[in-house]
């Protein structure tokens, strides 16, 4: 699919190293990008080659894709507010947006869900606060997963601390970072600390994260202010001293969300939008292997016991070996045809005479008590059937399930032997195959058929 493709391209403009705000580009280049990035994605949910049964099985992660598509057009870019518990998401989240859509609660784990809402003065840029629950709860695990799936389908993470990170909040800043897309660190309830105690507990925090979060992306914020106290002298003179609330001091936050929205949201949105269509493009392809290769072995099963049964029952010398030969020719265009790669009829016998070839190179001794079985079979007008039969119809059994598993593994690689050639892959396969016990079950299943045929 063309996503891979696009995504390594747009990994390209925005480098790892580089900060967000010198990546704007060219406006025209960063539309076509996202317009194509929108079209791969379409594409990937319209793929017919996905069986119903795997969209069902990965309904979510395609739901997600939808969603990521819709935003795409949409021009919106979402930011996960991230962090543990009591370290102000919330807060911070409604002092961004200017008004109260988060809930505030004193009590651990007041968010359970996630929450979004749009900031008023981003509207024209598309910018999307996402608040997630806390990380750190005692009994938070399903917490803390939404916390990371949400980030994960996020374009931007802030991720907020009210100190000097633990051990729980740097795994946490790692397992982000290594999901590829950016980060800022606001380090919340500054104004607890006096100036310089600030300034150096950010340097700490730049430290600490370097390599994970850009320097100038760690920054002071006071989204719920302690009251201050002010003295008031009515006009008796008497003093009065009452709490007087601040504003939040988010204003360096808000202008680097706003700068990143307006100059990298399309970007970034492409961006985060590609690694997780190539996520999910790994898990359908992963799943259609899967359901090929059972698909594959029932096949593979059913032409054993057709072959296995047909040369037991051939009475006629080597007469069984040649329609073998065709059950086998057959069996390979149907394996094609599972693997998406068709064969025609002269294509397949192509194939099956060159892995023959390669079997009795490797195993010539039984071929030899195969031919064996089946002139003794003729000579005797099939009276020794029951001796010859179901051993001669065994080993025909084991030669196609070695057919099969060959054919399988030219079709997997795109109709190719590749490096090393058919000989190799070939042994491979005979080596990885325990013969003794297919060899039992092939007998036992022939026996059974021949005793009710």
């Amino acid at each position: 699919m063309a996503v891979d493709a696009l995504w390594r391209r747009l990994r390209g403009w925005l480098k790892p190293d580089a900060p967000v705000a010198s990546v704007a580009g060219d406006t025209a280049h960063m539309d076509t990008a996202q317009s194509r990035m929108t079209a791969s994605l379409r594409s990937l949910l319209d793929d017919p080659t996905i069986s119903p049964t795997i969209r069902s099985e990965l309904a979510a992660d395609f739901g997600r894709i939808e969603a990521m598509l819709e935003r795409l057009e949409r021009g919106e870019l979402h930011v996960a507010v991230f962090g543990r518990v009591s370290a102000g998401k919330s807060a911070l989240g409604n002092a961004l947006l200017g008004r109260e859509a988060f809930t505030v609660g004193v009590l651990h784990g007041t968010t359970d869900a996630a929450q979004q809402a749009m900031l008023d003065e981003a509207i024209q840029d598309g910018l999307v606060l996402i608040d997630t629950p806390g990380i750190n709860e005692l009994d938070g695990e399903a917490r803390e997963r939404l916390a990371f799936e949400v980030a994960e389908v996020s374009d931007l993470v802030i991720f907020v601390a009210d100190g000097d990170l633990t051990r729980d909040e740097l795994d946490a800043i790692r397992t982000l970072a290594a999901t590829q897309r950016p980060l800022l660190l606001a380090l919340n309830k500054s104004d607890r600390y006096r100036a310089d105690e600030r300034d150096a507990l950010l340097e700490r925090l730049r430290e600490r994260t370097l390599g994970a979060i850009r320097p100038e992306d760690v920054i002071a914020v006071a989204a719920r202010p302690s009251p201050q106290r002010v003295l008031d002298i009515d006009t008796h003179g008497r003093e009065r001293a009452h709490e007087q609330a601040r504003l939040p001091e988010v204003a360096a936050l808000r202008e680097r969300l706003l700068a990143i929205a307006q100059r990298e949201g399309k970007t970034l949105s492409a961006l985060n939008a590609g690694l997780y269509a190539g996520r999910l493009t790994d898990q359908v392809s992963a799943r259609i292997a899967a359901s090929r290769r059972q698909l594959a072995s029932r096949l593979i099963r059913q032409y054993c016991i057709a072959k296995g049964v047909a040369v037991a029952l051939n009475p006629i010398p080597v007469a069984d070996l040649l329609a073998a030969a065709g059950l086998d020719a057959a069996m390979v265009v149907q394996l094609s045809r599972v693997y998406g790669l068709p064969l025609t009829r002269a294509e397949s016998g192509r194939l099956v005479v060159v892995i023959s070839a390669q079997l009795a190179a490797l195993m010539g001794a039984i071929w030899g008590v195969q031919l064996v079985a089946s002139t003794l079979k003729g000579v005797s007008a099939g009276l020794s059937v029951v001796v010859t039969a179901a051993a001669q119809g065994a080993l025909g059994w084991y030669a196609t399930v070695l057919i099969g598993r060959a054919a399988e593994r030219y079709l997997v690689a795109g109709k190719s032997w590749g490096e090393q050639g058919p000989k190799r892959v070939v042994a491979e396969i005979v080596a990885s195959l325990d013969r003794d016990s297919i060899l039992r079950e092939a007998r036992e299943e022939i026996l059974r058929r021949l005793k009710s045929h």
